[in-house]
């Protein structure tokens, strides 16, 4: 693969590279027929001032050169000349990375922004769901990618079959699959049918399934076998440990040769305990303002902590003690067995609501939130955040808008100073909490005007209360979000895309890369 990375440009060398590019520049009079042309395009739509933009671009640049190869073509739109054709595909904040099977089969790309990353996802666009492999393609298959699954049945097992495709289908984002119906080649592969194998590039080199032949339970080993016995958290590897679905124990050091050895000291413990605690390394140096969202003390390594990644709850290891085999062992059993309540980290209750929007803590998060019978809408928020305190006007003058006997409630919590149920990957994000339907909250993700806030609680609250009504909406009008792309830009979200679409941003964002008072650029409308 080619790196351009690796090698040193002078001027001349770069702009020979920018000038033999092989991410095609679109417009909107040549994009559509581009796209009808080839069976997959992946498309980046940008704009120029875009911080996250020019950092993906080398990136862009490299897995485009190498996907040429495949016939995968990558391609370009400049939002800010070609502002229709963004507004047409939905274009709300950039980069903005879209797949097409055509103009009209779209669908977001979840993967992240670094070149291995978006050759890997799509090789397997190009791929069907499950690819019939033979002994001639076998062994090419298995080494591939980092992870590959492979099913062994017979052909007439149309059970195990309809199983395996249905899996496949909804995790081919991710992974590669292939099937065998060849029974002397599963023989000789010493695989008893039906059987699922999961090769990977690193730990023991496979993982043999041989649960029950259902979806939950493939899904779940697939899951939990791709991730490595003890791996590294970073931007590339976060989401994947946020979607594994189990508990993630964080070993926090500053220097390689630490995390190697307390990797290597606690690897039984993960064998142990393998696909129900997943265990990584992090680099304490570089991600160390993670350890206080895990309740431990920054600056105070090495450190241990377990999240509970579902219900986003906390147990860290005392840092008083030292971090050995057995001590961690009795820790980590004590968590399996239940025993350890978590810790929870919630500012003061206040002693009075002051003002339209309700203060939420850790310890008021249930009474007000969840217990409330009102349709609440609630603001993570976070103290450093730009466009939170940008946000803060509109939203005192939305809650205003509701009485308290309107059974709707406008609330706000610091989520890097209080424990919340969910993990929320970017600031600010906001949530409605609809009465009779707590445990399914509903994320907003439309424009930060007044107005279309609260039509956003009419169409999704229980009460469908109107806010506007019998009030002079002229009065009330916000002006059109894309008003110009000067403005758009002014009015950029501090969302960070999550795993599905940006894992890098999501870790930056969960350990406490911060954004928005420094005059950074941002990427979002």
């Amino acid at each position: 693969m080619k790196n351009f990375r690796s090698v040193a440009l002078g001027l001349v060398g770069a702009a020979a590279v920018a000038s033999a590019s092989d991410v095609h520049d679109l417009k909107k009079d040549t994009f559509v027929d581009f796209v009808k042309s080839h069976d997959l395009v992946l498309a980046e739509f940008f704009a120029p001032w875009c911080g996250h933009c020019k950092a993906l671009a080398p990136e862009y640049e490299e897995a485009a050169t190498t996907l040429k190869e495949k016939d995968i073509p990558l391609v370009k739109v400049d939002c800010t000349e070609e502002a229709d054709l963004c507004k047409d595909y939905g274009v709300e904040g950039y980069p903005t990375i879209k797949v097409f099977r055509g103009p009209d089969n779209v669908q977001a790309y979840s993967g992240a922004r670094k070149s291995p990353a978006i050759i890997s996802y799509m090789t397997k666009q190009a791929l069907p769901a499950v690819s019939v492999l033979t002994s001639e393609t076998l062994e090419e298959f298995k080494t591939s990618d980092k992870v590959v699954v492979v099913a062994y049945f017979d052909a007439d097992d149309k059970t195990s079959n309809a199983t395996f495709s249905e899996v496949a289908e909804s995790l081919r984002d991710e992974y590669l699959f292939g099937a065998i119906n060849d029974a002397k080649l599963a023989k000789a592969e010493g695989v008893k049918q039906p059987r699922i194998v999961l090769y990977k590039s690193f730990d023991e080199g496979k993982d043999v399934f041989d649960d029950n032949f259902d979806v939950e339970s493939i899904t779940k080993f697939t899951k939990t076998s791709a991730i490595p016995l003890v791996g590294e958290v970073g931007p590339e590897t976060y989401a994947g440990y946020m979607a594994a679905g189990i508990p993630l124990a964080y070993i926090f050091a500053e220097t390689p040769e630490e995390r190697a050895e307390l990797a290597e000291t606690l690897k039984p413990l993960a064998q142990k305990h393998k696909g129900v605690i997943s265990f990584a390394t992090i680099d304490a140096k570089s991600f160390g303002a993670h350890a206080g969202n895990l309740n431990l003390e920054v600056d105070k390594w090495p450190a241990f902590a377990i999240q509970e990644t579902v219900k986003n709850q906390k147990f860290p290891y005392d840092q008083s003690k030292k971090i050995t085999h057995d001590d961690v062992g009795a820790f980590v059993q004590d968590f399996v067995d239940g025993k350890m309540e978590p810790s929870i980290k919630s500012e003061p209750i206040p002693e009075k609501q002051e003002g339209p929007v309700q203060v939420v803590v850790a310890n008021n998060y249930k009474e007000i939130v969840m217990e409330n019978d009102h349709d609440v809408l609630l603001e993570f928020y976070a103290p450093w955040c730009g466009h939170c305190k940008a946000l803060a006007p509109k939203y005192e003058e939305l809650a205003a808008m509701y009485p308290t006997s309107s059974k709707v409630t406008i609330a706000k919590v610091d989520a890097t100073a209080n424990d919340v149920p969910d993990e929320i990957q970017g600031f600010p994000t906001i949530k409605l909490f609809p009465a009779g339907g707590k445990e399914e909250p509903i994320t907003y993700s439309g424009s930060r005007t007044i107005e279309d806030l609260a039509e956003f609680i009419k169409e999704n609250g229980k009460y469908k209360i109107d806010a506007y009504e019998g009030k002079n909406e002229s009065d009330e009008a916000q002006a059109p979000l894309a008003e110009g792309m000067g403005e758009a830009a002014k009015a950029a979200t501090e969302t960070v895309k999550s795993a599905a679409s940006d894992a890098a941003e999501a870790v930056k964002t969960a350990m406490g890369d911060t954004d928005g008072d420094d005059g950074s650029e941002h990427d979002e409308l």
